[in-house]
């Protein structure tokens, strides 16, 4: 595969490079490939992307091999004639999979034992299997077998796990044989800037036709990442493709880009489509927004897709609250014009020697949010007499706690009930994680969701401290991409008496505390990214800012993602939210959703429950179908669900409201009948 440097911009690594792949395609990069996993893209035929101009598919191996199967591909003769698309793909391997499902497999030298989702079988997806099955699907570039882990893992996994990468990565390149399909090897070693290092030297020692940045946004800050990448993207050979792996936002291919990443992949565009949001020359807009609902604008003036050109903002804004299909289809058409248009400005800025203006003028508006309609006025400067740090600010209450506020979106946590009565009431207590520690046969785990000020995980360790020695291990995982409101209530002791302890001074120093057989652990990062990586946990504490403010968190996909991860264990949930909306999403994600305790204003909370947990804990306070009945009248039936799923189906369809009906006569087996006859909440997913 000949690939040829065209042009690099003076003053950083950002070049135009332009290479032809077997079948006949010519890549020129910078270059985005949207993701076909499964052969098909998220809500969007192929003749349109074709339309669009994209050269390259990305197509996944793991999900391929398990359905249709590489007979299926073998016998169409490869994935172009499959899915009728004549232009270049992309397989990645499976080791993303890895690192995803890592809690449901073993991993050896030999390969990774995986267990399949759609028939429950064992399989080995081994190096030689991984290039085998990418044969067969007969993509244009196929990529190496690599062990991924969590950019936040320590030195020893890290090690561990880039020398397994270099030793696969050998038998990938032996098991490729004689074929022309181009094989591209990846470099692993997570946070660690020497063994980046080490890793680029092993994998850039073997004769690979291209070169991949593997293990980055699984956790590590945005900063952090480009750190990485300004390090490693040299670290390759200049005569070859540099792929940067899963990422990302625009913003993110611009930062790459200037770093030296010729390519990128990311299911962003067509992913956050199915939640009515678009990135935009001003910024990335939610059309859910009820600013929009009489909107004549255009989705994006500066746009020339046929969604631009035909419909308001006001449509579109209708129709995803509508829960009509076609809502993700037209914003996934202008999404994917708005990333192709992107790399072929940045293409253009960088033949033409202006790269470095080009960045100037597009890092603002890249990673602004909905600059012509902000959620919130603009930040003011904070007069000096305040305290804060970051985007967090203290609110101090005449009671003599203190509160912390997010500047930007003006929300505050715990903002009427003293923080820790709050967290005692509605987590500590509802989960009756003391008693259950003090019973448990086995250990438990915790997910904190929403660490903020620690309230939460610090009320739960002081309970557990004044109890006798524990049978078992507490492991507390708390969830957090933002430690500035930590850092900052640890700085004012006097209105948060629950950090007068040891614990959260030694969890931002080390990420870990340990005493007993209580254990903390801190998991930085999006939580959206990280949540797979996580032990399945028995307790879930879901408590970040609201969904009007971290909406994705509160998404349809992400507690689908929970339910999934959970799906095998009796799980119990417990948020602060009562809405609607949010008990909807839950439902239609496969939960059994009930009410929980009231605190301070609000009459009640959220309890969801597994399927394991609705067999274990025979609950009596799951939402019935007079909760139903008003649900459906309600202007609030889940807009947060994506557009292209029915909710209306999904929860009115949901086994729980049979259960609630009838649970006063049939109390003592219905549970379990309801989770043998649905197969849980499978049939709901």
């Amino acid at each position: 595969m000949h690939h040829l440097v065209l042009s690099t911009s003076p003053s950083s690594h950002a070049r135009a490079t332009e290479f032809t792949t077997r079948n006949g395609t010519t890549i020129q990069t910078p270059i985005f490939m949207p993701v076909a996993t499964q052969a098909a893209l998220r809500g969007v035929d192929l003749p349109v992307v074709a339309a669009l101009d994209y050269q390259v598919l990305l197509a996944n191996t793991y999900h391929l091999m398990l359905r249709p199967g590489i007979e299926i591909f073998r016998k169409f003769g490869g994935i172009h004639k499959f899915m009728n698309w004549p232009r270049a793909v992309l397989t990645d391997s499976g080791g993303f999979q890895i690192f995803s499902l890592s809690k449901q497999l073993k991993i050896t030298e030999e390969g990774a034992l995986c267990k399949s989702y759609v028939d429950r079988s064992q399989f080995l997806l081994s190096p030689e299997r991984s290039i085998e099955m990418q044969q067969a699907i007969g993509s244009d570039i196929m990529m190496v077998l690599d062990h991924c882990i969590s950019s936040t893992s320590s030195r020893e996994e890290t090690r561990a796990a880039l020398e397994l990468t270099s030793r696969w990565a050998a038998r990938c390149l032996v098991a490729r044989g004689e074929s022309t399909q181009a094989l591209f090897g990846i470099v692993q070693g997570a946070s660690f800037e020497d063994l980046r290092r080490e890793s680029a030297a092993q994998i850039c020692a073997l004769p690979f036709d291209g070169f991949a940045i593997g293990g980055l946004a699984v956790g590590e800050t945005k900063s952090a990442r480009e750190d990485l990448v300004e390090l490693t993207a040299p670290l390759l050979p200049a005569d070859k493709p540099r792929y940067l792996m899963g990422v990302g936002t625009p913003i993110d291919l611009l930062e790459a880009v200037k770093r030296g990443v010729d390519m990128f992949d990311c299911i962003l565009p067509t992913s956050f489509a199915q939640q009515g949001v678009a990135f935009t020359s001003r910024g990335k807009v939610d059309l859910r927004r009820g600013v929009y609902r009489d909107s004549t604008s255009q989705l994006d003036a500066q746009c020339s897709c046929a969604t631009c050109a035909r419909y308001t903002r006001a449509y579109l804004h209708h129709i995803f609250n509508a829960g009509e299909f076609i809502g993700a289809q037209l914003v996934s058409i202008h999404n994917l014009t708005f990333y192709r248009e992107l790399m072929r400005a940045m293409r253009e800025s960088i033949l033409a020697g202006q790269f470095d203006t080009f960045y100037s003028d597009q890092r603002e508006p890249l990673a602004a949010m909905d600059l012509d309609n902000p959620t919130t006025p603009p930040k003011k400067r904070a007069p000096h007499h305040r305290m804060t740090s970051g985007d967090y600010e203290i609110i101090a209450s005449p009671a003599g706690y203190g509160s912390i506020r997010q500047i930007s979106s003006g929300e505050t946590m715990h903002s009427v009930v003293d923080p820790m009565i709050e967290a005692k009431r509605l987590y500590v207590d509802q989960s009756s994680i003391v008693s259950r520690a003090a019973s448990a046969i086995a250990p438990l785990t915790i997910w904190d969701v929403g660490l903020g000020a620690a309230t939460n995980a610090m009320v739960c360790i002081r309970e557990l401290e004044s109890q006798a020695q524990l049978p078992h291990p507490i492991l507390i995982q708390s969830f957090e991409n933002d430690l500035d409101s930590l850092r900052l209530a640890l700085s004012q002791p006097g209105l948060f008496k629950h950090l007068h302890h040891p614990a959260p001074h030694k969890l931002l120093e080390s990420r870990y505390w340990e005493r007993a057989q209580i254990q903390w652990e801190l998991i930085e990062g999006d939580f959206a990214i990280t949540l797979e990586s996580a032990k399945v946990p028995e307790i879930i504490w879901f408590d970040p800012f609201s969904a009007k403010v971290d909406t994705q968190l509160w998404s349809l996909d992400t507690f689908k993602r929970i339910a999934v991860h959970c799906q095998d264990h009796a799980t119990t949930l417990y948020t602060y939210s009562a809405s609607t909306a949010v008990r909807a999403v839950m439902l239609a994600a496969g939960w059994y959703v009930g009410a929980g305790v009231g605190t301070g204003p609000k009459e009640e909370t959220t309890v969801a429950y597994s399927p394991m947990a609705l067999r274990q804990f025979r609950p009596e306070n799951l939402l019935g179908v007079e909760w139903l009945t008003r649900w459906s009248k309600s202007a609030a039936r889940g807009p947060l669900v994506a557009a292209n799923l029915r909710i209306d189906e999904l929860v009115q369809g949901h086994p729980q409201f049979d259960y609630s009906d009838y649970q006063k006569s049939v109390p003592i087996k219905l549970a379990s009948l309801l989770v043998s006859v649905h197969g849980g909440c499978k049939n709901h997913r």
